[in-house]
C-alpha cells in the first residue's frame, strides 16, 4: 500500500528540473482558462453589439493572452520539463494585462471629455497619446525580456538577464499607472470641488456651463468600475515587480499561490469589472444623457 501512495506524490526530481520551482496545479489552470475565456467572449460580444471596436485590441486581446498563458501552464502541469509550454506561459502572462491597462487609459480620457477637460492637466486626446505610448513601451520591453527569459530558462541557461529586462518593463508600467491614477484623482477632486485648471468660458445658455458636464449615474458607475479595475492591475504590477526583483529563484516567484492570487485573480477581477461596468454601454448612454438641451430660438 505504501508503494501505491508514493506513486501519487511528486518526485523531488520534478521540482529540481521545473523552471517554475513547482508544478502548476492542473485544476487551478483549468479554472482560470474558463474564467478568462468567458470574460473574453463577453467582451467580444459587447464590443461587436455596442460597436466599441477599440475594446477588441485592448480588453479582448488581454483575455486571449491570459487564456493562452494559462493553457501553457496547464500544459506544463503534465509536461513540467517541456520548453515550449513554459515559454508560452511566461510570455503570455507577462504581456496580457498591458492591453487591459490601455483600455483603462482610454476610458478615463472619455470620462474627462464628458465631465470637462478644464479640470484635467491633460486633454482627453493627450491622455490617450501619453499613456498609451507608455503602455506600448512597457509592452515592448516586457515582450523582449519575456522572450529572453523563457528561451534561457527553457534551455537550462540562467534567465536572470531576461528577468531584469522584464522587471524594467513592469516597473515602467507601474510608474505609468501610478502617475495615471494621481492625475485621475486630481481630475475628480477638481471636478467635485469645481476648481478648473484652465479658464472657463461664460455659460452659453442659462446656467449650464459649456465646459462642465453632469456627473450622471452611468458615469459614476463607470468611474467606480474604472477605479477598481485600475486598482487590481496596480496590485498585480506591484506583485510582478517584487517577484522579479526578488530573483528568478526567489521565494516569491517559486510560490504558486502568490501567482494565482496576485496575478491571475487580480486580472480576472479587472476584466469582469469592465464586463459589468461596460464602457460601450455606460459611455455611449452618458453621451446622450449629458448633451445639454438647447431650445431653438424663434
Amino acid at each position: 500500500m505504501a508503494d501505491d501512495w508514493t506513486l501519487l506524490l511528486p518526485r523531488a526530481s520534478d521540482f529540481l528540473w521545473s523552471p517554475y520551482g513547482y508544478i502548476p496545479t492542473e485544476y487551478v489552470c483549468i479554472i482560470f482558462i474558463v474564467l478568462f475565456g468567458i470574460s473574453t467572449f463577453a467582451h467580444t460580444v459587447e464590443a461587436v453589439l455596442l460597436r466599441t471596436w477599440w475594446l477588441l485590441p485592448t480588453a479582448c486581446l488581454a483575455g486571449a493572452l491570459e487564456v493562452l498563458g494559462w493553457a501553457g501552464r496547464l500544459w506544463s502541469s503534465d509536461n513540467i520539463t517541456g520548453v515550449q509550454p513554459f515559454q508560452i506561459q511566461i510570455t503570455a502572462t507577462i504581456l496580457a494585462p498591458t492591453p487591459l491597462v490601455a483600455a483603462n487609459f482610454i476610458i478615463l480620457g472619455r470620462i474627462i471629455a464628458r465631465l470637462g477637460p478644464t479640470y484635467s492637466r491633460l486633454s482627453p486626446k493627450w491622455y490617450t497619446i501619453v499613456f498609451l505610448s507608455c503602455d506600448i513601451i512597457a509592452l515592448i520591453v516586457q515582450g523582449i525580456g519575456g522572450g529572453m527569459a523563457s528561451s534561457a530558462a527553457g534551455s537550462g541557461r540562467d534567465p536572470s538577464l531576461g528577468g531584469r529586462v522584464m522587471l524594467g518593463g513592469i516597473a515602467f508600467q507601474l510608474v505609468a499607472i501610478a502617475v495615471y491614477a494621481v492625475c485621475a484623482l486630481e481630475f475628480y477632486l477638481r471636478y467635485l470641488w469645481d476648481r478648473p485648471l484652465h479658464s472657463v468660458p461664460k455659460p452659453i445658455h442659462g446656467d449650464q456651463d459649456a465646459t462642465r458636464g453632469p456627473f450622471t449615474n452611468r458615469l459614476k458607475f463607470m468611474s467606480v468600475g474604472l477605479a477598481f479595475s485600475t486598482l487590481c492591475v496596480f496590485i498585480r504590477s506591484i506583485y510582478r515587480t517584487i517577484e522579479l526583483a526578488d530573483g528568478w529563484g526567489g521565494r516569491i516567484i517559486t510560490t504558486e499561490v502568490y501567482f494565482n492570487v496576485l496575478d491571475g485573480a487580480m486580472i480576472v477581477l479587472a476584466m469582469y469589472t469592465l464586463n459589468v461596468a461596460n464602457p460601450g454601454f455606460l459611455l455611449s448612454e452618458a453621451k446622450l444623457e449629458d448633451a445639454p438641451s438647447v431650445k431653438e430660438e424663434k
